[in-house]
């Protein structure tokens, strides 16, 4: 009995070890999570703005993925403006998205406040990113940006 619980326990490990980005076009009306309400997203070139009022902020905003965890889909980074993007973690990561979301213009339904990321968790996410070692090497001062949580996603186009 121990040895099939052992086993049972290296089959579900091996498992989470290889983990992808799920499966999917991510066309427009898919959801992932709790999904979002698309015709109440703002625009999130708003956002900065209202962080400066109150931290975190419940939101439901639009903007277009620049890029996801190739990994297994559980971060992306979102265009704010020509200058600024956003980093989006999925709440308790309780949903990944599929590659083929970025370039996608997605309403976000979630909280943003601006937090300071530390040089080991943009290193961490440089390397899911799959940067070279030298571009890994060269972030050495923590940035403050954008963060938001998402309880859930949708694609709009």
């Amino acid at each position: 009995m121990k040895k099939i619980f052992v086993l049972a326990m290296l089959v579900i490990a091996s498992k989470f070890s290889l983990a992808q980005p799920p499966e999917g076009k991510a066309l427009p009306g898919d959801s992932y999570g709790a999904g979002a309400d698309a015709t109440k997203a703002t625009d999130i070139a708003t956002v900065p703005a209202e962080l400066k009022k109150e931290k975190p902020i419940p939101v439901i905003i639009k903007a277009k993925v620049l890029d996801v965890c190739p990994k297994k889909g559980c971060w992306l980074k979102l265009q704010v403006n020509d200058s600024t993007t956003a980093f989006v973690k999925m709440k308790d990561y309780g949903f990944f998205l599929p590659s083929a979301i970025k370039g996608k213009t997605i309403a976000l339904d979630g909280e943003a406040e601006l937090k300071i990321t530390s040089v080991d968790e943009l290193r961490h996410y440089a390397k899911d990113a799959k940067k070279s070692k030298e571009e890994i090497e060269a972030i050495t001062q923590p940035t403050e940006e954008i963060r938001f949580t998402a309880k859930g996603i949708a694609v709009i186009k």
